[in-house]
């Protein structure tokens, strides 16, 4: 197989005038013909015209040193050698009229002549195998030895460097292992979305939008992503996140952009807001579709601008921030109804994941397990862990039909959690079992899965005001507004709603209006009828 070598020529290292002088000085594409163990059958030396006469000289002296080789003249037009456009262009004009023979040739493009910018259009154009084979380097001598100098062959094939290829397959791994908490997953399409999440986590600061029902990991994913960005440096500022469904009102558009003193009433002092907080770092919104419409257009601007009004101001202000948002809705049919903005659905879903609910990863169920009973452990100080019976028992059970997971991995947590607290020294055993099996029976109790959402009360009132919300009500609430909310998901109006919870009290008063008095109870809670019911 003949060798073949692509070079610039060199108009001042190659040119060392006519005299005899010239051969005690190193030239570049000279010196690539004169190794010995380096046969160059023919070299393509690529010119401007204008370099005619030097083209000519250094044909000779490579004649000279090496019969075997044979020089091909090509005239290349460079205009300005320092512009890529210009440079890059005429390359890639002469890669495609080239008529390589890889089968019968092998190709070596000599890197060391010509301006710095050609030096990169020639790397770049090997690589992406226009100019087929590898890259030639070649180094003038030591001042004491003398002679041609030396080479350095560089292939762009980076499978044939096992070694190096390895490493990337480590890093990759790792990077995989930490988005998903160490947790050895075996749902292949889960393992498949974490797969690609690293590599957009990585390489891309664009949005990144978390679907799924409440309880799927959303939040939990979103920091993992954050310390992922953070540790490779693509990220240099702090975390901030946020449920938006405890934002209401005014106070969520100062939350989220800042304002100034005296803005408002209440406003005694200049507030910077969420988004500037997050500035050169990364911004979680969860539940993003309980913003209203005029703060989605206040952060549609923010997210392409990385400007924002804070209120009261009158000048702007500027945060440069990533962005994951999240959300167990369904912001296409939102939009449809007019509450939430289908430009800013484009902004946000470049990068689109929803992630699956416990009952659909059924066989991850195990290293979940043990990741709570660790997170337990590290959190209480002391080490959780079942007898053998009653993992046996709590397994089959876990996997069974009964158990629906309405709040898939919250579920879990809290399960943990409760025998954790409950049992003795450490160890979980059947008794502790049998008891939480009943507990969360008793809390499914009623409860379907429709799609990937519980529509059980507790959680469809949960995802309706926010966990942080729900929290902070009484047991009272929790049944009240839970059994209300029940009737009117399975309602076609706030009348026939109020018709059904009424029943009795209605038939005694003179004049009724239904609809108001479920309206009154729904205000209360900060619910709209509609949002319940996406629950149907």
């Amino acid at each position: 197989m003949k060798t073949v070598a692509i070079s610039l020529l060199g108009t001042s290292l190659d040119d060392r005038g006519y005299g005899a002088k010239r051969w005690d000085a190193w030239r570049p594409t000279l010196s690539m013909c004169q190794q010995d163990d380096l046969i160059v059958d023919r070299l393509e030396l690529l010119f401007q015209p204008h370099f005619q006469k030097l083209a000519d000289r250094v044909t000779k002296d490579v004649e000279a040193v090496s019969p075997e080789t044979n020089v091909v003249h090509h005239h290349v037009t460079m205009d300005d050698p320092w512009d890529f456009e210009t440079v890059y262009s005429e390359l890639f004009d002469f890669s495609r009229r080239y008529e390589f023979k890889p089968e019968k040739e092998r190709y070596l493009t000599h890197i060391t002549t010509g301006t710095h910018v050609a030096q990169i259009c020639l790397y770049l154009l090997t690589e992406t195998n226009y100019l087929p084979g590898a890259l030639i380097q070649t180094s003038p001598p030591n001042r004491k030895d003398g002679g041609p100098g030396s080479y350095q062959l560089i292939d762009l094939d980076l499978s044939k460097y096992d070694q190096i290829a390895s490493r990337f397959s480590q890093e990759q791994a790792l990077s995989i292992d930490r988005l998903k908490g160490g947790i050895a997953t075996k749902n292949k399409n889960f393992n498949a979305m974490i797969k690609q999440i690293e590599k957009i986590s990585i390489r891309s600061a664009e949005p990144i939008l978390l679907t799924g029902p409440t309880g799927a990991g959303k939040t939990q994913l979103a920091k993992r992503i954050f310390a992922l960005k953070k540790d490779l440096g693509k990220v240099s500022g702090k975390l901030v996140a946020v449920n938006c469904a405890t934002l209401r009102g005014d106070n969520a558009m100062s939350a989220l952009f800042g304002h100034t003193k005296g803005a408002f009433t209440g406003a005694s002092g200049h507030r910077s807001g969420l988004l500037k907080e997050a500035d050169q770092g990364l911004l979680f919104l969860d539940e993003i579709g309980e913003l209203g419409l005029d703060e989605q257009a206040m952060l549609l601007r923010a997210i392409e601008e990385k400007r924002f009004l804070p209120v009261g101001a009158d000048t702007e202000t500027s945060s440069d921030f990533q962005l994951i948002v999240g959300t167990n809705r369904d912001l296409k049919s939102m939009s449809r109804e007019g509450l939430f903005r289908k430009d800013l659905i484009t902004r946000v879903n470049l990068w689109s994941y929803e992630l699956p609910s416990l009952s659909k990863r059924i066989e991850d169920f195990e290293p979940n397990l043990d990741y709570e009973l660790a997170r337990y452990s590290q959190s209480y100080g002391e080490q959780l862990a079942f007898n053998r019976q009653a993992r046996a028992r709590y397994m089959e059970f876990a996997l069974s039909s009964d158990a629906i997971w309405a709040g898939n991995f919250r579920d879990l947590n809290a399960s943990v959690t409760r025998m954790g607290v409950l049992s003795e020294g450490g160890r979980i055993d059947e008794d502790n079992v049998i008891e939480e099996i009943e507990r969360l029976k008793n809390d499914w109790n009623g409860s379907t899965i429709v799609g990937d959402a519980p529509s059980s009360a507790v959680s469809m009132v949960e995802q309706l005001i926010g966990t942080e919300a729900m929290q902070k009500l009484d047991l009272y609430d929790h049944i009240l507004i839970g059994g209300v909310a029940k009737v009117c998901a399975g309602s076609r109006s706030m009348a026939e709603a109020g018709r059904s919870l009424f029943n009795h009290s209605r038939t005694q008063k003179s004049s009724v209006n239904d609809s108001h008095r479920i309206k009154q109870i729904l205000d209360k809670y900060g619910i709209r009828f509609k949002d319940i019911q996406s629950f149907r």
